[in-house]
């Protein structure tokens, strides 16, 4: 279940009430007239199942609630009410498979956003994943993994594909071009620091490395686990289960090729270089295809199936 805390202009709450009773799936429904301040309105809170929550937040908007007044949306970990479990039982399909595209849109804006935080980050999971493939590490190549944020702007692309949202489109090109080529320069300067120390020599980079030498020969392999990750990822920020995107995270060699390729870069070997930077790119261009086409397959069957039986008679 979803609470929804709205403030409502005056003039506009018989409407926001009316199109809430209409909706299957509400319940535990609360007016307190006059008490918002800022800005000044009527407050009505409600519950709504989940699977029914993005067709009430869409009739929402279209009464202009997110210019005039609010909409704040919260997840119900536990209710107990009999009729909090009958407004579910109303609504159709299951609330795991449901996709609320603004909360989407707006959890994609901000992983996709090029900050101080997204940039460390990915840094040091591109050093991290430099040390596994100097040393034929693949602990620290799944490390490296579940620490980068690439995931994000990624998932921002595709999203911003499917609902025409040039600046989260904008938004997430940037944070991902800015962010490995930052990450890549830094990781280069840090393969060079490390074989001053001694700690790095071409030769571990250039042996047989039997754990890691995948991540510079890309193959038609690659792609296919990049869209399947592509897929599982998607599925995971859409849904209500998101327990999979860390493994999702483990299962791509986006970082990896990027560190592979800036020590390679360092070292002057050309071959492993370009081989990785495919890699990276054949990983990206998989992601957010397989997460283009998820998107629009959800938008699609959920429209079909669902989108009439949202309204009471």
């Amino acid at each position: 279940m979803l609470h929804l805390r709205l403030i409502v202009p005056a003039d506009r709450t018989d409407d926001v009430v009316r199109t809430v009773e209409k909706t299957v799936g509400t319940t535990h429904l609360v007016v307190l007239p006059g008490v918002a301040r800022v800005p000044a309105g009527d407050v009505v809170l409600v519950d709504v199942a989940r699977e029914a929550g993005d067709t009430l937040l869409a009739e929402l908007r279209a009464l202009g609630l997110d210019n005039d007044g609010s909409i704040a949306v919260e997840n119900i970990d536990l209710s107990l009410s009999r009729r909090a479990d009958e407004a579910e039982e109303e609504a159709p399909g299951e609330g795991a498979d449901a996709v609320l595209w603004e909360h989407l849109t707006e959890a994609t804006h901000e992983e996709s956003t090029l900050s101080v935080t997204f940039l460390a980050f990915l840094v040091l999971a591109t050093m991290i994943a430099a040390c596994g493939v100097v040393l034929d590490n693949a602990i620290l190549i799944v490390g490296a993994m579940a620490v980068g944020p690439e995931f994000g702007p990624l998932a921002g692309l595709s999203t911003a594909l499917v609902q025409r949202a040039p600046r989260l489109a904008a938004r997430s090109l940037i944070a991902l071009v800015v962010g490995f080529v930052v990450a890549m320069a830094l990781t280069t300067g840090f393969g060079v620091l490390m074989d001053a120390f001694g700690l790095f020599h071409k030769d571990m980079l250039e042996r047989a490395r039997p754990n890691t030498d995948f991540i510079w020969k890309p193959d038609m392999f690659s792609f296919v686990v990049a869209l399947l990750a592509g897929v599982a990822g998607t599925l995971s920020l859409t849904s209500a289960k998101s327990g999979a995107l860390v493994g999702v995270a483990i299962s791509v060699t986006t970082v990896p090729a990027a560190a592979n390729a800036a020590v390679a870069l360092g070292y002057g070997d050309i071959d492993q270089m370009w081989g990785s930077t495919e890699q990276l790119l054949l990983n990206l261009a998989g992601i957010v295809v397989a997460g283009t086409l998820t998107l629009l397959a959800q938008k699609f069957l959920w429209a079909r199936q669902h989108g009439r039986a949202l309204r009471r008679p």
